[in-house]
């Protein structure tokens, strides 16, 4: 492999907790008293369209959620997602010495929700590591598609051999590594330091 002077980092499951994923939404149901099997239907049918950017936060709880008479508001319904993120703080806290090295470009590859992947740069302070985001709801398609590390590929110029994908998703990491990617499935920080390390990637300056 080339030398490694890229690195793609995936957010939910890896350096924060997942923003809308099933443990989450099985929280709402019994906080929010919903029907599972019909939330569950609906979150199905509107997911693609969420994380890619074409329908919004608030078309989403609408569809979902809101689609007839409710003892809470939509307010306190989107809240509760938003509350839903939180941070690993052993993986942010190494991939602020993989930032502050300055020998690698990071980019966010994930897919999220636009509403929430700005609330989690924001309230995690991702700018501070990730010089770009290569996020569904900007690049309007979804890993694990073909179609979404191409795209990154061609807009960062960068080629596939000196780059590596990071994500707790064997799945996500398929496409990538096909296309001549290298790709790490993370499973814990020290398993991701152990990786990376392999790779000549440290966070020494």
């Amino acid at each position: 492999m080339a030398e490694v002077t890229t690195l793609f980092w995936d957010n939910g499951g890896v350096i924060l907790t997942n923003g809308w994923d099933r443990d989450s939404r099985r929280k709402a149901v019994e906080k929010f008293h919903l029907d599972l099997a019909d939330f569950e239907d609906r979150h199905e049918l509107m997911l693609n369209a969420f994380e890619c950017g074409q329908a919004t936060l608030d078309d989403y709880v609408k569809r979902t959620v809101f689609y007839r008479t409710r003892p809470f508001t939509p307010e306190e319904f989107k809240q509760f997602m938003f509350d839903q993120s939180q941070p690993i703080p052993e993986t942010l806290e190494f991939l602020e010495k993989i930032a502050g090295a300055r020998r690698y470009h990071l980019a966010a590859l994930n897919n999220e929700s636009l509403e929430i992947n700005a609330y989690r740069i924001r309230r995690f302070h991702l700018r501070d590591y990730f010089e770009a985001f290569f996020s569904s709801c900007y690049l309007g398609v979804r890993k694990p598609e073909r179609e979404i590390y191409g795209l990154v590929l061609k807009i960062t110029q960068r080629d596939p051999a000196e780059c590596v994908l990071i994500d707790d998703r064997g799945l996500n990491l398929e496409c990538a590594r096909e296309m001549g990617m290298g790709t790490i499935q993370y499973r814990d920080v020290e398993q991701l330091q152990s990786d990376l390390a392999k790779l000549g990637v440290t966070a020494k300056g």
